[in-house]
């Protein structure tokens, strides 16, 4: 019998929440039934700063990024503002959409909300990724005045001084619309909602508390970080009992935007295991963990290679990206195989296809489409393999009903 399908299908969402009587803007990529992963943004950005690295977390994850008060799509209520607070709205926001555990990457001063969650709420924490953040931002003083300039003038004061402590002087090489995308956040952001959340920031000091922390966790730093340093990555890192460290080179401030590729390979190394390791969680998603456990049984030597290969690039790179989901990925399979005769693969490519939310009568009508364009000896052949297939199935499932 084929097992039931848990990873349903890719949900790309915007979406208003309204929390504690607050309307938070709010964007859910991702397969249904995967685990939760929050991200949380940096002050002066919104959840837009995330999207390069959506097409590989949404493969892997069901990801949850959301606008702090005061930025983007978020309303501004008055303050004052606390890290209580702000870490308590990602909470709420758990909570509205049913997330009992989740993963939660954050930078800056989303790392800051994300050490006060694996602080005070460790048994909501799956994993922790701190990027280019620090637990004590000081002195206090520096924003407070950063609160009253931007009360009086507007953020968009800020901008040109952003830029110089955000990315090296080769930022426009790496990434050409990375200065285009920040003004665009920072143009979003309610200058007394920015302001408030300055003051939380700097009445913030969580060093005491960093041994608190439980969950895995990956400290993040980029090399030529003026903001957060990596003396700063280091000492956050020696803090938390077993977490690891990474510096990136060539990055500043917002690494994510400066160096995504290494980025994103940090975060997921960390959050999903090896390429191979996140390849080998999705082929047994799709095909199943009986199939897995059988053809890991009968690996080799001379096959073991092959076989990491198929799992690193098959499993963990295009049956994990976002542009199709896994049911229309089985569809395509399917076809491809009947086309090219490759029908004893069918054995294990029909159960994933039902795993993944195809209805026989679907199935049926792939392979006569296959009859016309494969022609009508490969979708014979491929119905006399596939009804062979379901009438074992079958068997299985009624007997299996029996013994209950």
């Amino acid at each position: 019998m084929a097992e039931k399908k848990e990873i349903g299908p890719v949900s790309m969402e915007e979406t208003t929440l309204n929390i504690r009587g607050i309307n938070f803007r709010v964007r859910i990529d991702g397969a249904e039934g995967s685990p939760w992963l929050l991200l949380i943004n940096s002050l002066s950005t919104t959840c837009a700063m995330w999207d390069e690295q959506i097409p590989t977390l949404s493969g892997h994850f069901r990801v949850i990024r959301y606008d702090q008060r005061g930025h983007g799509g978020t309303a501004s209520p008055n303050g004052p503002y606390s890290i209580e607070l702000l870490g308590s709205d990602a909470l709420a926001l758990l909570d509205a959409i049913g997330s009992e555990k989740a993963s939660v990457c954050g930078l800056s001063l989303g790392g800051l909300i994300a050490m006060w969650m694996a602080i005070n709420v460790p048994e909501r924490i799956e994993k922790t990724v701190l990027a280019c953040t620090s637990p004590n931002f000081g002195p206090r003083e520096f924003w407070m005045d950063r609160a009253a300039s931007v009360r009086e003038g507007g953020t968009a004061i800020l901008y040109e001084s952003l830029l110089q402590r955000w990315f090296t002087a080769e930022i426009d090489a790496r990434n050409s619309r990375a200065k285009e995308i920040v003004k665009e956040m920072l143009d979003s952001c309610n200058p007394e909602g920015y302001a408030s959340v300055c003051e939380a920031i700097g009445s913030t000091d969580l060093r005491s508390e960093l041994r608190k922390i439980i969950s895995p966790t990956l400290v993040v730093a980029g090399a030529l970080d003026p903001v957060c340093s990596p003396s700063m990555a280091l000492s956050i890192q020696e803090s938390i009992n077993g977490s690891s460290l990474q510096v990136i080179a060539n990055a500043s401030h917002l690494a994510n935007l400066e160096q995504p590729d290494v980025f994103i390979d940090a975060v997921m190394s960390h959050l999903s295991g090896s390429p191979k390791t996140r390849g080998m969680s999705v082929r047994t998603e799709v095909l199943g963990s009986r199939y897995v456990a059988e053809a890991s049984a009968k690996r080799t030597e001379f096959t073991a290679s092959f076989q990491d290969f198929i799992s690193r690039y098959a499993w963990g790179e295009v049956w994990a990206r976002p542009g199709l989901d896994r049911r229309t990925r089985s569809m395509i399979t399917l076809a491809i195989l009947v086309s090219r005769g490759n029908l004893d693969e069918l054995a294990f490519h029909i159960p994933a296809a039902l795993r993944n939310g195809l209805k026989r009568e679907e199935i049926m009508e792939v392979f006569i489409q296959c009859g016309v364009y494969a022609g009508v000896p490969a979708a014979n052949s491929a119905f006399a393999k596939a009804n062979e297939i379901l009438q074992s199935l079958e068997w299985v499932e009624n007997h299996q009903e029996d013994s209950v």
